[in-house]
């Protein structure tokens, strides 16, 4: 123990104990020593002096020595948080030295007698302090790409979440529209259930009040011909003298000039009328109160500052960014949208009405775009679309641009492709004037492409919508 203690240690130790100070007080001498070890020396020596210098105390108890007990309370604590820290450092196993180096080519720790070792004569050797060093900036140069990594997936997951409480929103949304829409028909209906029933009523009323009229007329003349019959009967239980004096008179009593009673037609309820095909009738007239449009806007691709009506058939560019996941379909600078259902064969046509707006791009895309960031409009990049510019300035998206001159400006455009025969073709729809046709080869499905665009002062543009179609219904 004693080869182990250090300079401070020394300093720090009672002379008369030998060990570290506990309690130490000084006395006039400006010696310090433990409290009990002073007192158990003055009781053994029957004297209170000073066991260094003999020097007498007067004072039985002597002061603390706080300035000491302070430095001994610090030390300790240092020291024993020292031996912590050795008793949980490694060692070698074999040997029990603290491991200093590190063998960059066995990738071990070693201690001061492994290095000399056979094993690692020939190896490359550094203090484990630079190898650990140059370890972590390795490892701190390998956890960029995980942080990047976590970054993207916590991004995603953020992305997710957003797009969890959106679906939710959605549905809400949806699920108000539907029962909107369904309360329409249901009022309908209603409404139609009431008309047949109310008709089925006023002719129920009246042919009851035809009947009615006529049994009244019929007790009429039953009344009459009850009398008559009544009276003749009389006059035939008269003795014969009277019977003969009254015959003229009872013979015409007994005349029958009333007509037969005529049997009614008509007189049921026209059930058939009522009944027959009912619930398409219904349907029938049904036809004029709901409305059909070729092209649904698809609201999981609009850029989010563009505003769609509720029944999907109107957008409007509001130029007020609304919260709304990036999803993949969704164009996240150009200010487009898409139809709802794309096209891989046949043809299809639809209406845009444009009105006055002074800005637009009207048309189709094929799928496979990329819809994020900017975007070039031309055949070669996936579209086929005619625009208006400033108000007068109609073009067609070639490469390059191919200006146009109308002779009306339209109010509706009217889009017609040909899927089969590689054709994309934009008429007046005021007056069927051909616009512009795009050939060429469709290899993948084709979207109804739209953008309300914005005005060149910065001001919102006005709206597209969607024009229904005429809808009818043919019995074969």
């Amino acid at each position: 123990m004693a080869a182990k203690i250090s300079f401070l240690d020394e300093d720090l130790i009672c002379s008369v104990c030998c060990e570290i100070f506990k309690d130490p007080v000084v006395l006039k001498c400006s010696h310090s020593f433990c409290k009990s070890c002073v007192q158990q020396y003055w009781e053994q020596k029957s004297s209170r002096e000073c066991p260094l210098c003999r020097r007498r105390s007067s004072a039985e108890d002597p002061p603390p020595n706080l300035v000491l007990k302070n430095i001994v309370e610090t030390y300790l604590k240092k020291k024993s948080e020292v031996e912590a820290v050795e008793k949980t450092e490694p060692h070698c196993s074999v040997h029990g030295q603290k491991l200093l180096f590190f063998c960059e080519d066995d990738h071990e720790v070693l201690c001061v007698v492994c290095q000399t070792s056979k094993k690692h004569r020939n190896h490359q050797l550094c203090p484990v302090e630079e190898a650990a060093a140059e370890m972590k900036e390795k490892l701190k140069t390998a956890l960029k790409p995980i942080k990047e990594k976590l970054k993207k997936f916590n991004e995603a997951k953020k992305l997710c979440e957003d797009t969890m409480k959106h679906v939710k929103n959605q549905a809400q949304h949806t699920e108000k529209q539907i029962k909107e829409e369904f309360e329409k028909l249901h009022q309908f209906l209603r409404d139609e259930e009431e008309a047949r029933l109310a008709a089925l009523r006023e002719e129920e009323e009246q042919k009851s009040q035809r009947m009615k009229n006529k049994i009244e007329n019929m007790s009429k003349h039953i009344s009459i011909l009850s009398d008559r019959i009544r009276e003749v009967e009389e006059d035939l239980n008269n003795e014969d003298t009277k019977f003969l004096m009254t015959l003229m008179s009872t013979q015409q009593r007994s005349q029958c000039e009333v007509k037969d009673p005529e049997v009614l037609s008509g007189a049921l309820i026209d059930v058939a009328k009522h009944l027959g095909s009912l619930s398409f009738r219904v349907w029938e007239k049904m036809l004029h109160i709901v409305t059909y449009t070729p092209v649904t806007l698809d609201p999981n691709t609009a850029v989010p500052w563009l505003f769609l009506s509720d029944d999907l058939t109107c957008v409007r560019n509001t130029r007020v960014k609304q919260q709304l996941p990036d999803n993949k379909e969704r164009f996240d600078r150009c200010v487009n949208v898409l139809g709802s259902e794309g096209f891989i064969s046949g043809k299809h046509s639809w209406e845009v009405e444009v009105g006055n707006t002074p800005e637009w791009d009207v048309g189709v895309m094929k799928e496979s775009i990329n819809r994020k960031g900017e975007i070039t409009c031309s055949p070669e990049d996936g579209f086929w679309v005619v625009a208006l510019r400033n108000g007068d300035q109609y073009k067609a998206y070639t490469s390059p641009s191919t200006s146009l001159t109308l002779e009306k400006k339209p109010q509706r455009i009217r889009v017609q492709l040909d899927y089969d025969k590689g054709k994309v073709s934009f008429f007046n729809s005021t007056d069927m004037s051909h616009i512009y046709t795009f050939t060429d080869t469709f290899t993948e499905k084709l979207f109804p492409f739209f953008s309300p665009c914005v005005n060149v002062d910065g001001s919102n543009s006005g709206a597209l919508k969607m024009c229904p179609v005429k809808v009818s219904v043919t019995v074969n």
